[in-house]
């Protein structure tokens, strides 16, 4: 019976404790309806991007926003079609997720590995516990760093993992644990013949979802895991020796890294959604650049030309005075003087 082996540090009890106090303030961050479609939708263009990065993918961030936009990309038939299966992974995790059932069974995670691998193994293998010993081979080197289980114990171990997971509840695991052990015994089994690393972080993230750590969808843990991916593989290989501590160390740690992220723009984005409050409750659209300078309205009082140096160093005055006379448009803001010293405030 699968019983993973850890310890609880004070770097995982830290993780967790910044994760926890970061999902209730996006939980309760009120933010217009446009910042959250561009959340999410930023947060899917990272994830099918680095999630199929690491694992070799040549198209870079751009192109496959490209590709998820329906637009034609000279890049290899594969590359192309890595982005668009894991776009569709992305949709059918979040449409298991609301279903809101605890359990996950076999037949879901070969549903993941299906879209996964579409169009680019073979249908008798989509779906399909592999029935060959592979190794996992360091790529510069050529040599083998890890033999995971053969064949012939994949379907037994799988029913056990899947087993664990669904007998194990919230309030005798964490959820950010739980993921990030299911997300390390799925890579160790490696019950596919490949695809197994885009398989087991969508599984992690619908274990994630399941427990109440959706954050509003707007996070992409692969592109934590892609910006340093020899630490991420060399963070995996030593749970192999059983204990997954310092695996669960890294996990929660690129947990807290992305949420924190996610929150620091929530808190200045969101000030949106004040404003449209202040105004009546008219819909407001700012540019990044205008919620800089309804910010340092809000902190300061005032701006004046002589300012604009100091909170856009590398951005023309004449830009800024743009910014100003669309905000003075949409009635957020009003001139006080007709020279260079004159004063911009908030309206109201």
């Amino acid at each position: 019976m699968f019983s993973p082996n850890f310890n609880i540090t004070n770097k995982i009890l830290t993780h967790i404790s910044k994760i926890e106090a970061v999902e209730e303030v996006i939980k309760h961050a009120p933010i217009l309806p446009l910042w959250e479609k561009e959340f999410r939708e930023d947060a899917i263009v990272r994830s099918v991007h680095h999630g199929t990065h690491i694992e070799g993918n040549m198209l870079q961030k751009d192109e496959a926003k490209d590709v998820l936009r329906g637009k034609d990309v000279m890049a290899r038939a594969r590359d192309v079609q890595e982005i668009m299966n894991y776009r569709r992974v992305i949709d059918f995790i979040d449409e298991e997720a609301k279903k809101q059932i605890p359990d996950v069974s076999e037949n879901t995670i070969h549903k993941i590995h299906k879209i996964v691998v579409d169009k680019i193994l073979s249908p008798d293998q989509a779906g399909t516990y592999r029935t060959k010993q592979v190794v996992i081979r360091n790529s510069q080197t050529g040599e083998i760093t890890f033999k995971p289980p053969a064949p012939i114990e994949v379907p037994y171990l799988m029913k056990e993992f899947v087993s664990w997971i669904n007998r194990t509840t919230k309030e005798e695991l964490h959820p950010l644990l739980k993921a990030g052990i299911a997300h390390h015994e799925f890579v160790r089994i490696h019950p596919y013949i490949d695809g197994n690393g885009r398989v087991s972080r969508s599984l992690s993230t619908l274990l994630l979802q399941q427990g109440g750590y959706d954050i509003r969808r707007f996070f992409s843990l692969e592109e934590y895991y892609d910006k340093d991916a020899i630490m991420y593989y060399e963070s995996l290989q030593k749970a192999t020796n059983g204990d997954m501590t310092t695996w669960l160390e890294y996990f929660t740690y690129g947990a807290a890294v992305e949420f924190e992220k996610i929150k620091d723009k929530i808190l200045r984005l969101s000030k949106d959604a004040k404003l449209k409050e202040k105004f009546g409750g008219k819909q407001i659209f700012l540019t990044e650049r205008q919620v800089r300078l309804i910010e340092y309205m809000q902190d300061i009082g005032y701006i004046q030309n002589k300012g604009f140096a100091s909170i856009f160093p590398d951005i023309s005055e004449d830009s800024v005075l743009r910014d100003l006379k669309d905000l003075i448009e949409k009635g957020l803001v009003k001139k006080i003087g007709k020279t260079k010293a004159a004063r911009y405030v908030l309206t109201g």
